[in-house]
């Protein structure tokens, strides 16, 4: 019998924190609470959890805080964002830090349950070194910098993934130059724009074995990444 997975859960709302714990605990989870960011950070390499769970309005650290100090150790352990703040950069934000979900409150336990369910499903030991995307008719393997379109591959450089794996996870969503440039670069110098620039040229080469994708510039908005079908992730 496998052991219950473990989930570093941390909100400062006490009792609406302390219903959902229970919630997760019926459902075979082993839930470690806390009530704040600093907290969860020194909890983290404790429980050893398969998932964190972190509202963002929390004081002191704040979730996207967190998020950012275990990314620096850690890699793989699944990140989802709880919260009530449901602002487009919020969501852009959460997934600048590597963040795997984001779920707008209120939402149903139910519903966070069956985010959870389909993760862990796609995260099986064959598949953890890898994170994937796929979109139009080509296979996007961000852990090896891979473009896959048929029989034809492309490799890309570590900046160039980092600049596709934003846009990827966020299908049909214009994310702006700004986001890809503190993400991706740290600021947004008026040099590291020109880079910008010249990184989606070398992209768009990149990708230009499928015809049903495309990078898009939209005035004022920043890039969008257009392909059919709808964009699938998987880690």
């Amino acid at each position: 019998m496998k052991p219950p997975l473990k989930i570093l859960f941390a909100d400062d709302d006490l009792k609406y924190s302390l219903v959902l714990k229970r919630f997760l605990e019926k459902e075979g989870y082993d839930v470690a609470y806390t009530g704040n960011g600093h907290m969860a950070l020194e909890q983290f390499p404790l429980v050893k959890p398969d998932l964190v769970l972190l509202d963002i309005n929390m004081p002191g650290l704040n979730g996207f805080e967190v998020a950012a100090k275990i990314r620096e150790k850690d890699a793989h352990t699944l990140i989802f964002f709880l919260s009530d703040r449901s602002d487009k950069n919020d969501r852009l934000k959460g997934f600048s830090l590597r963040g795997n979900d984001y779920l707008s409150k209120p939402f149903y336990p139910e519903e966070l349950l069956a985010r959870i369910r389909e993760r862990f499903a796609m995260h099986t030991p064959e598949s953890m070194e890898e994170e994937r995307y796929t979109f139009g008719n080509t296979v996007f393997n961000y852990s090896a910098n891979e473009l896959r379109t048929g029989n034809s591959k492309t490799l890309i450089t570590s900046r160039q993934a980092d600049i596709l794996r934003l846009l990827a996870m966020n299908p049909d969503v214009a994310v702006s130059r700004e986001t890809i440039l503190s993400a991706v670069w740290g600021n947004v110098s008026y040099a590291n724009s020109l880079a910008l620039n010249v990184q989606m040229t070398y992209l768009r080469k990149a990708l230009r074995n499928d015809a049903g994708v495309s990078i898009v510039s939209l005035t004022g908005k920043g890039y969008l990444l257009a392909h059919t079908p709808q964009t699938k992730r998987s880690l």
